[in-house]
């Protein structure tokens, strides 16, 4: 490469397309190991010589240059160091394959004035100019910018120029002090909260219009090309352009009705083309365009109407009450909003939004996600409690914003490494080669019979136009299309066709719980109150428990809100609210009862004195301030108080170990882990409640002063809450026939270990007589390294604890050959992942059960597990599984919408039925695909010979004749031999994914001799026949039709194709039945039959076919002899094929052991099994 290179800063290798981290929506962190960047500027004496060559070869290399980038830019320009660069190469290198992508991009220039990127107020130097107009440090920390250098120009008043290019979306500007381009989203990566409030003032006109320049505009900008443009880049496809080299052929060897009928069909496949793909363009252009007026904040209290094109990261957004779409990602800084975030994630549950807490700590939308509106999503309502409007601060822009990134995601998808398809181009190279030897026969053959020059050259060119099948790239789309159609039919859609071959690999789907295994829905089991140090027992009815402060906690403790008067929120708490009898009403104006403004008031129901046991009835309860649910944080908490209190309380909800750390030990009963167990034990959810009285609060205003930390911390257990979730009824039967078939089902869920467990035992993952053994790991502290421990659990008496004892379903499943499975924490598995690297493969060929996993844990997992060579699959319900979904191989999101961004496949059924459906088809797809590239292959192949039979006797096959073979008879059963559907069950056995393999390679070669076995001795029982007039060989091949030798060879070569066809479209494993597929049948016999007549009684079709009449009505018989011996061969040799040869070649040479990660640690544990037990603490 060039001598100057350097990394592309900003492509961090986190999890592909994780929805809310901001260094991750880059589309090159998706599946690189590497990438480069080298630096090229003009030379005029290379410009010269460029042109020269394009002018001397009559502009064929430009066609080149199109197809290989790299070569137009080594000859037109120099290398040179990337600061002085005027073109870019990208060079972008695949983790799993090694293989390189190159692409070349022109670096541009804007010049630009005085402005900040600090937030107010703004930040100056000595010398007065701006601290940070361009800057960026590769750690993050944003306020150590670089500074533009104060060159002479700019002391003499001349403007400054940024650098930047572009990039898949992205925009990648220059560093001078760095001297290297930095993804334009980092400027802010790093900030704190703090900085991020000090912005809620807004921008003024300088910074906002010197940040546009360096950010760029707030649009997603999806590329729709005219159509003469798409006509351009169509022609000149490789395979196009080979296809009119053919045409052009055939024209010159006066083929006209063939070469007319070509370039119909290639003109109709292009202007199809043409329009779907300019639709498609325009329908995802048509979706992410949002072009709306805005309000933002200026300096000094005002306000400003602006296009949103305009924002920028810094700008101040005023929200309407009444919401609307957002346009860019922003972080919540005043007020509350409940925002439908379904676009994105595919979650239909309305998700409330609060204002971003103030602190030091660095500002991430992944750990803020709660307190950050996400282009693209609805936001139904706002409202202000703290100051007259809803305020949110811009942080991220165009294509930098979550729904950026998953538009670049489609816009430019990750490679599919898959070895069928490396396969397949090699196989076509191979036919190439063939080609090339065909044609040097051919120019022997046609020299020896004294063929002018001329027509040597287009008959041997001719062969290689009949060696390579230029209707294989058709023939193989349309397996995954009949694919996908059947998928749609069941409810399945998806957007990334090519992964349905994919589906029949996998080897691993890691699932959710709650939602994917388990109902959408929680019941409520009841309450477990507490009483001194004490457990009481279990109150199944949460509004017979007296008032107080477990019930007030219950009431009080959610994110609810109402719209349109309906509460809407997440389940869990609209089934614990529903369970307190409690009502919802939001106050936005002062309440009079409290004297104050308040968030949301909860009023109580009717006094029942019998019911409450009490004398006085119970008042309503207002909340001050909320801290929404985190997942990182795995708890939420609420500031209330009432009429009459002394003081206000604080009450926390979240996990039991984690509130339960957070309470004064005191409160905490001895016995609080054995009655967390006999619930999670049994599949219960379990969640603590805690509370903690705080000091006088005069206004809403102080209560939002509050810092988490101050609230929930010290504080006083008040109970469980127990909720009963249920497996839906399709998850075990699902489960039990992936591990039947071998395939890993691993669960990745957020919810408490031990229920995660359970749900993991009740539904087969983990079968009754296997060992489950539990890791836990401990950070390191007081000058002692991180420890690992490994905890065997015995299996509950309960058989399907999930359920009740009368719902228990019965084992079908077989013991795992591992007979062990691990169960780990999102906490341990990060302890793993960074102080046991090492012990990390072992434990994820084991792991079965990740609990409290985070959601970029999630994704995390995925790419761990690709990397141990798995091919991995994942359904989730895309809440929180988004990035886990995209990374990976088979990404299934089970939702309501037809269709989704969030993964490849989105499935309208809400269970895990729709898994073995997207596998038998991936398997039935990819056997399907090998069955078409074997029968293109046969078929030019079978072509091939009859074409050198007839011109080793100076004569070819005529032009109608190649038409009907090549559109009548194996277009119509290469189309319908793809219709047949998958196989009711699924096996253990997968379909191969090498086409360069033994099987494949034999039955090949075995079916080309007996094609070429039949066609010879048909051509050579012709000779033989006394009335045989052998052809004028010193007439030209167009003019010495109809003979006896061509119609011999036409007739048995047009049975061969539907022979071969019938032949290599095999049922079973992964296919139903051949009679299924009745189209196919009919194709069959009807063909079959048209040949039989064209044989016996030539007919019509004698004359336009230039067919020689054969009267001996015996030879015919014998031809018809020798069709039957071909069908029967030809069945036979897949048969024994299918049959034996895996058996001899198992005789003949040990079983190659797998070069695969994840077999070959398979190997190591079955012989070593690992973790020992017992054992003691890893250090």
């Amino acid at each position: 490469m060039s001598a100057d290179s350097s990394p592309l800063v900003g492509s961090t290798p986190t999890g592909y397309g994780t929805l809310t981290i901001g260094t991750s929506i880059d589309p090159l962190s998706s599946s690189v190991s590497s990438v480069r960047l080298s630096g090229y500027c003009g030379s005029p004496w290379r410009v010269i010589g460029y042109h020269v060559v394009v002018w001397m070869m009559a502009g064929i290399p430009l066609l080149l240059f199109r197809w290989k980038p790299l070569w137009g830019v080594r000859l037109r320009l120099r290398p040179c160091n990337l600061a002085r660069a005027e073109t870019l190469v990208i060079e972008i290198r695949d983790k799993e394959d090694s293989s390189w992508q190159l692409f070349t991009v022109q670096v541009q220039t804007e010049a630009i004035g005085e402005g900040s990127l600090e937030p107010p107020p703004q930040a100056q130097v000595e010398d007065g100019r701006s601290q940070a107009a361009v800057g960026a440090v590769p750690e993050g920390a944003w306020k150590d910018t670089a500074q533009l250098h104060k060159s002479e120009e700019a002391v003499s008043g001349r403007k400054r120029v940024l650098r930047y290019y572009l990039f898949q979306g992205q925009r990648y500007i220059w560093i001078e002090t760095q001297q290297a381009f930095y993804q334009v989203s980092l400027l802010d990566h790093g900030r704190s909260c703090d900085d991020i409030h000090r912005s809620r003032h807004g921008l003024s006109l300088q910074d906002q219009t010197v940040r546009k320049a360096i950010y760029g505009p707030n649009v997603i900008s999806v590329p729709v090309k005219s159509y003469p443009q798409l006509l351009v880049d169509e022609a000149l496809n490789p395979y196009y352009g080979f296809q009119a080299f053919s045409i052009a052929l055939w024209l010159a060897d006066h083929y006209y009705w063939y070469a007319l009928c070509i370039f119909l069909i290639s003109a109709i496949s292009i202007c199809l083309s043409l329009y779907k793909t300019r639709k498609q363009s325009q329908t995802l252009r048509d979706m992410v365009k949002l072009s709306m007026r805005v309000c933002v904040c200026r300096p000094g209290g005002e306000e400003e109407w602006v296009d949103s094109s305009e924002l920028v990261p810094g700008d101040c957004l005023v929200l309407p009450q009444e919401g609307g779409l957002m346009p860019c990602d922003a972080a919540l800084v005043a007020g509350e909003c409940m925002v439908n975030e379904s676009s994105l994630t595919g979650e239909s549950v309305p998700v409330l939004k609060t204002a971003l807490p103030e602190g030091l700590g660095p500002y991430c939308a992944e750990t803020h996600r709660r307190h950050t509106l996400f282009c693209g999503t609805l936001v139904l309502q706002a409202r202000a409690y703290v100051g007259p409007h809803v305020l949110a601060v811009v942080t991220r822009t165009g294509f930098c914003t979550a729904k950026g990134g998953l538009v670049s995601s489609i816009l430019h998808p990750r490679p599919i490494n898959f070895k069928f398809y490396k396969h397949s181009m090699k196989f076509v190279a191979a036919l190439s080669v063939l080609a090339l030897l065909g044609t040097i026969y051919s120019i022997f053959i046609l020299y020896r019979n004294r063929l002018p020059l001329n027509e040597i050259v287009i008959r041997a060119l001719d062969l290689v136009t009949v060696v390579v099948p230029p209707a294989l790239p058709a023939a193989m789309t349309v397996c995954t299309l009949y694919a996908q159609s059947r998928l749609r039919r069941q409810g399945i859609f998806c957007i990334h066709p090519l992964r349905i071959n994919l589906g029949g690999k996998l080897q691993l789907v890691c699932f959710d719980k709650t939602g994917t295994l388990t109902e959408d829905g929680l019941d409520v089991m009841g309450v477990v109150p507490l009483k001194g140090q004490a457990f009481l027992p279990l109150v199944p009815e949460p509004r017979r428990l007296p008032v107080g402060p477990l019930l007030r906690a219950l009431a009080t403790c959610h994110a609810l809100s109402r719209l349109q008067d309906t509460p809407v929120g997440d389940p869990m708490d609209l089934k614990m609210v529903e369970s307190t009898g409690w009502v919802l009403e939001e106050e936005p104006a002062a309440d009079s009862a409290f004297g104050t403004q308040v968030l949301a008031v909860m009023r109580p129901p009717l006094w029942e004195p019998q019911l409450q046991g009490m004398e006085e009835p119970p008042v309503p309860v207002s909340v001050l301030c909320r801290f929404p649910f985190s997942s990182a944080l795995q708890r939420m908490s609420v500031v209330v108080a009432w009429p009459g209190a002394s003081q206000p309380e604080a009450y926390v909800k979240g996990s039991p170990e984690l509130v339960a750390g957070l309470c004064n030990p005191e409160t905490v009963p001895t016995d609080f882990a054995q009655m967390l167990q006999s619930y999670t034990a049994a599949g219960y959810r379990v969640v603590a409640l805690a509370s903690k009285s705080l000091p006088t609060v005069s206004s809403l205003e102080a209560a939002q002063q509050l810092t988490r930390d101050t609230v929930e911390r010290e504080l006083s257990l008040l109970g469980l809450l127990v909720m009963r979730n249920l497996l839906k009824p399709q998850t075990t039967p699902v489960i039990q026939a992936l591990r039947r078939t071998r395939i890993r089902a691993v669960m990745v869920t957020g919810d408490n270990l031990q229920t995660a467990v359970t749900v993991a035992r009740g539904c087969g993952m983990v079968a009754p007589q296997e060992h489950l053994i539990i890791v836990h790991a401990t950070h390191p502290e007081r000058g002692q390294p991180a420890s690992l421990e490994f905890l065997p659990m015995e299996s509950p008496t309960v058989v399907n604890g999930i359920k009740d004892p009368d719902q228990a379903a019965s084992y079908t499943v077989e013991p795992d050959p591992r007979s062990r499975h691990l169960a780990l924490s999102g906490p341990t598995f990060g302890i793993i992942m960074k102080h046991f690297p090492k012990l990390l493969p072992k434990v994820l060929v084991q792991g079965t059960v990740f609990a409290r996993m985070a959601p970029e844990q999630k994704t995390e997992l995925v790419c761990e597990l690709q990397k141990l060579q798995y091919c991995v699959g994942m359904c989730g319900d895309g809440a929180n599984d988004c990035g886990a979904l995209k990374a990976a191989d088979v990404g299934i999101s089970l939702s309501q919408a037809e269709a989704s961004v969030v993964s490849p496949f989105t499935s309208s059924m809400a269970s895990i039925e729709c898994v073995p459906m997207v596998i038998r088809e991936g398997r039935c797809s990819l056997d399907t695909s090998f069955s078409v590239f074997k029968y293109m292959a046969l078929y030019s192949l079978t072509q091939f010979i009859s074409v050198l039979i007839l011109y080793t006797i100076n004569t070819n096959l005529g032009d109608l004749q190649f038409l009907a073979i090549d559109l009548v008879i194996t277009t119509t059963v290469a189309v319908l031999m793809s219709r047949t559907g998958p196989a009711l069950a699924l096996g253990r056995v997968r379909p191969p994914g090498a086409l360069l393999s033994v099987p494949v390679l034999s039955s090949l070669l075995l079916q080309v001799a007996l094609v070429t076995g039949v066609q010879l001795g048909g051509y050579f029982l012709t000779l033989a026949q006394p009335w045989f007039v052998p052809l004028n060989r010193t007439v030209p091949a167009p003019d010495n039709l109809p003979n006896y030798e061509n119609t011999v060879v036409f007739s048995l070569s047009s049975f061969q194709y539907l022979i071969l066809a019938a032949a290599v479209s095999k049922g079973a494993p992964f296919r139903r039945p051949l009679y299924t597929n009745v189209p196919f049948l009919v194709a069959l016999a009807l063909l079959s039959s048209i040949l039989v007549g064209l044989v016996l009684v030539p007919g019509l079709l004698q004359g336009p076919l230039a067919l020689r009449n054969i009267t001996d009505t015996c030879f015919k018989l014998l031809l018809l002899g020798l069709v039957t011996f071909n069908f029967v061969g030809a069945f036979m040799l897949e048969s024994v094929l299918d049959q034996c040869l895996p058996a001899c070649l198992r005789r003949l040479r040990p079983k190659r052991t797998s070069k695969k990660r994840f077999k070959q640690l398979e190997r190591e544990l079955a012989e070593q099994p690992w973790p020992l037990l017992p054992a003691g603490p890893l250090r």
